[in-house]
C-alpha cells in the first residue's frame, strides 16, 4: 500500500479545559469540595500521517488529553475534533476511524482464547470477513502471535498481551492510532518489537501516531515531532532536536585515539571524560556554537582518531531542564510581581 500524504488535520483540541472534583474528609462529619484541572487551556493539531510523542510528568494531564481525544471524557470547556468528529457525541462512528491501546487496561477478552477476541471485535466493528481475515493474518505474521492465538489472554505474559492488544486496534484499518503508555513493563527485546512494528505500519498504511510514554526509547525511535504538556498546558511543540536546542543540551563527541594522550582541550568543546589512559575521550559540545565535523578536524589535529561516535542528549535529561527552566521562570515572574 502507498503511503497516504494528506494533510488534514485528524487530531485538534483549541483552549481545552477538563476539570475534575476531588473530595475529601474534613472531621468526622464534613468533606471539603475542591476543583483540579488537569487540562488546563490546551490547544494543539496533529495532521495525517505524522508520529508525535506526547511526553510530560506524571500528572501533567496527557492521558486525561487521550480520553479527551477518543470521547472516554467529556471536556469542561474547549473544542475536541478527532478525524473531524467530536469524540464525545459521536463515539461510535469515531471507533471505527480510530485505534487504542491502553498500557494498563485491555480491550481483550480475559478467558477467551487470543483468537476469539479478534473475532468478537471484528463483529463489533461489523467487518465482512473478506476484509479481517486477511488484515489479521498480516498482523498475526507480523507481530508473531502464531504461536499463542488459542491460548487464553489470562495466561499470556505481557509483552504477548500487548502485542494482540496493538494487533487489536488496528484490526479494523484505523487511520490514527492513539497509545497511552504501550511499553509499560515490557522488557528491552519485547519493547523494540513493538516499536519496530509501530514503525512498519506507519510506513506501509501511512498510520497516524499519538505516543503518550514515560519510555524515552519510545519517542527517539518512533516520533518525529514532540509535544510536552506541564500543569495541564502546552510547554513545548516541535522537534526533538529543536527541544535539546531550547534548554542548551549538548551532544558529546566520543572519540577512540591510536594511542593513550592527555586530555584534548580543543575550541568549542569542553572535555567530560577521559578512560584507559586518554585512549577514549568525551567531549561535550553545543550544536548551536559549532558542529560535530569541526570538532573533530580540531581533535584530529592534535590526535590520531582510530573511531568516533556522536551521542546525542538523553530526551528524559532535556525534558527535566525543559521543566527546570519553567519553574524557574515562574519564580522569577513571581519575583517580579512582589
Amino acid at each position: 500500500m502507498t503511503r497516504r500524504t494528506s494533510p488534514e488535520v485528524v487530531l485538534e483540541v483549541r483552549d481545552l479545559v477538563r476539570d475534575y472534583v476531588v473530595r475529601r474528609p474534613v472531621g468526622r462529619f464534613r468533606r471539603e469540595r475542591r476543583v483540579v484541572r488537569a487540562v488546563d487551556g490546551l490547544s494543539l493539531q496533529v495532521r495525517a500521517g505524522e508520529a508525535v510523542g506526547f511526553i510530560g510528568a506524571n500528572g501533567a494531564g496527557k492521558s486525561t488529553t487521550v480520553k479527551l481525544l477518543t470521547g472516554v471524557l467529556v471536556p469542561t470547556s474547549g473544542t475536541v475534533r478527532t478525524c473531524g468528529l467530536e469524540p464525545s457525541r459521536q463515539r461510535r462512528e469515531l471507533a471505527r476511524r480510530i485505534g487504542v491501546v491502553f498500557g494498563q487496561r485491555s480491550q481483550l477478552w480475559w478467558d477467551l482464547p487470543l483468537a476469539e477476541s479478534f473475532r468478537l471485535l471484528a463483529a463489533i466493528h461489523r467487518l465482512p470477513r473478506p476484509a479481517w481475515e486477511p488484515r489479521l493474518a498480516d498482523l498475526v505474521d507480523r507481530l508473531d502471535l502464531g504461536g499463542f492465538l488459542t491460548t487464553p489472554v489470562r495466561q499470556l505474559s505481557l509483552g504477548q498481551r500487548m502485542r494482540g492488544e496493538v494487533a487489536a486496534a488496528l484490526l479494523h484499518s484505523p487511520g490514527v492510532l492513539l497509545l497511552d503508555e504501550p511499553t509499560i513493563g515490557l522488557d528491552v527485546l519485547a519493547s523494540e518489537r513493538l516499536r519496530r512494528f509501530l514503525r512498519s505500519e506507519r510506513e506501509e498504511h501511512g498510520t497516524t501516531l499519538l505516543l503518550t510514554t514515560h519510555d524515552m526509547g519510545d519517542v527517539q525511535r518512533l516520533c518525529d515531532r514532540v509535544l510536552v504538556v506541564d500543569g495541564g498546558r502546552l510547554a513545548y511543540d516541535g522537534d526533538l532536536p529543536g527541544l535539546a536546542r531550547r534548554v542548551g543540551a549538548q551532544r558529546v563527541l566520543v572519540v577512540d585515539l591510536a594511542a593513550p594522550g592527555p586530555p584534548l582541550h580543543v575550541e568549542g568543546a569542553t572535555v567530560l571524560a577521559v578512560e584507559g589512559d586518554g585512549l577514549r575521550q568525551r567531549l561535550a559540545f553545543s550544536p548551536e556554537r559549532t558542529t560535530a565535523a569541526e570538532v573533530l578536524a580540531r581533535v584530529a589535529a592534535v590526535a590520531d582518531v582510530r573511531d568516533l561516535s556522536v551521542e546525542e542528549p538523553d530526551v528524559a535529561d532535556v525534558v527535566r531542564q525543559l521543566y527546570a527552566a519553567a519553574a524557574q521562570e515562574q519564580r522569577r515572574a513571581g519575583d517580579r510581581e512582589s
